[in-house]
């Protein structure tokens, strides 16, 4: 069994974010102590993970909730839903970026500062990505929609040999 910080500290997460867990249901203690202690066993160990997965993907605490009640929506459909919404999210940027090229009149800028691979890789692990995150992130993206997994990373600039090591994990 262990305690809210102990739990915290072993999926790197704050103790207040295990506590928001709590308020907003994801994440209940397997009991608590008469002294007021959370207490969590493995169950919930396993839960946080698969919150934690979740979260690693940008999904909102909302679409976990649904996920994780198994009602509603499909994992499949909350994860395409939320793959659009990332995508027209990067198009609205891709777009300013190119409203502020041409106020600047210096197309050079655009190419600078496309996300490319390298890019793409320090935007993920400035989010707290491992390198392990960002394999399975890959895994589950090709499961879900490899033909979208195939344009996004031609659109990240990688060779195909490159892009088909990837697509292999």
């Amino acid at each position: 069994m262990l305690t809210v910080t102990q739990i915290a500290k072993q999926f790197g997460i704050s103790r207040s974010t295990v506590l928001y867990y709590e308020k907003q249901q994801l994440l209940l203690p397997t009991y608590r102590s008469e002294n007021g202690y959370r207490w969590y066993g493995d169950k919930e160990t396993e839960r946080l993970k698969t919150i934690t997965s979740f979260r690693s993907y940008g999904l909102s605490i909302a679409s976990i909730r649904s996920l994780l009640a198994r009602n509603g929506l499909s994992q499949t459909q909350i994860l395409k839903e939320h793959f659009t919404h990332l995508e027209r999210e990067i198009q609205h940027l891709r777009a300013q970026q190119k409203a502020i090229v041409v106020l600047l009149q210096e197309p050079s800028l655009l190419e600078e500062k496309m996300v490319n691979k390298q890019r793409w890789v320090e935007i993920m692990q400035a989010a707290g990505f491992t390198e392990t995150d960002m394999v399975k992130w890959h895994q589950k993206f090709e499961q879900l929609e490899p033909e979208e997994h195939q344009k996004f990373l031609e659109s990240l600039g990688i060779s195909s040999q490159e892009i088909n090591k990837i697509r292999a994990f």
